[in-house]
């Protein structure tokens, strides 16, 4: 397959061309089956979701679904304020809910349903699964990036009641920085007036409480699964690399990777670390399909990762 990288200097994510026997598709583990490239062989993104729309299309309101998404929005927009932000980290940060393995974990997200996504309505054990698999398929010696994307979204058990049942706008979602001012290169952007730090003089500024390049490990990101599971297995003592923590924190954070915003506020390591980021969100996003993965023929592998990982039980 070929994966194109623009700007990247690292050699472990330059360009892949696998050549291999062609046919029409391409069975990975689990059964799980992603389209062959017509090129060379590998997964390629398709051009629309399951459902017959674009990925991430937040302005086709002719669905349910889709106003569904968009007032799922206004109220994120609307709630996280840097306030709610410090007093969700400093409540979850006990990590006091529970004690249970990686795989416990990832056997309870199949009782949840993300409703700000619009490309996905199965279960998300599959999504973490099909997302996993697809990257063990074109990158099959880096088995930290396969074991960060099976994990990359535990942090949605927020919205179970044994966690707090935390509304979906704490919980899901597009991402972004608190503390200064909101880019426009936010989802549904216009719904930000209503949040009370925008009309803030402390935090309606570029940079608002940060400093230019303080590094994002500094900066306070809105509040949800994407956060929690950071900290869950940095707590943890897990010994993923940093770029594996760096995806599980950042990869809802769709205005850095996909617009380019909040840049300024990055160091060295944030930069090498986004090589990765990229690389893990082209599977994060365009490998959501019906087709499920069968998950007891791949869970002996991914078994032996959480083992090399994590310890046997994590505090929640």
């Amino acid at each position: 397959m070929t994966i194109l990288v623009e700007h990247f200097s690292d050699s472990r994510v330059e360009e892949k061309k696998v050549v291999e026997e062609r046919s029409d598709e391409l069975v990975l583990d689990g059964g799980f089956v992603v389209p062959k490239s017509k090129e060379t062989n590998g997964f390629d993104a398709p051009d629309i979701n399951f459902l017959g729309h674009s990925f991430r299309d937040y302005e086709n309101g002719a669905s349910e679904r889709q106003q569904g998404v968009e007032e799922f929005y206004r109220m994120q927009h609307i709630n996280q304020t840097y306030d709610f932000v410090k007093k969700m980290r400093k409540e979850y940060g006990k990590l006091d809910k529970m004690e249970m393995s990686i795989w416990e974990c990832c056997e309870l997200l199949n009782n949840v349903v993300d409703d700000s996504d619009p490309d996905l309505d199965e279960p998300q054990i599959q999504h973490l699964l099909q997302t996993a698999e697809a990257i063990r398929r074109d990158y099959p010696d880096e088995d930290w990036l396969h074991l960060t994307a099976l994990i990359h979204d535990l942090g949605k058990v927020l919205l179970l009641p044994e966690f707090g049942g935390l509304p979906q706008w704490a919980v899901v979602g597009d991402t972004f920085p608190v503390g200064c001012t909101f880019d426009s290169s936010n989802i549904h952007h216009k719904y930000f007036k209503g949040n009370n730090d925008n009309n803030n003089p402390k935090y309606n500024t570029k940079n608002g409480v940060y400093n230019e390049g303080c590094g994002l490990d500094n900066v306070l990101m809105s509040w949800g699964h994407d956060d929690y599971m950071y900290l869950v297995a940095k707590e943890n003592g897990t010994t993923l690399p940093h770029a594996g923590l760096f995806i599980i924190r950042y990869h809802s954070f769709y205005p850095l990777h996909k617009a380019g915003a909040y840049t300024h506020l990055m160091n060295d390591e944030d930069r090498d670390d986004l090589k990765w980021l990229h690389v893990f969100n082209k599977y994060d996003l365009y490998s959501k399909s019906k087709v499920l993965v069968d998950v007891e023929q791949v869970k002996p592998y991914y078994i032996s990762l959480i083992n090399k990982y994590f310890p046997a039980k994590l505090k929640w």
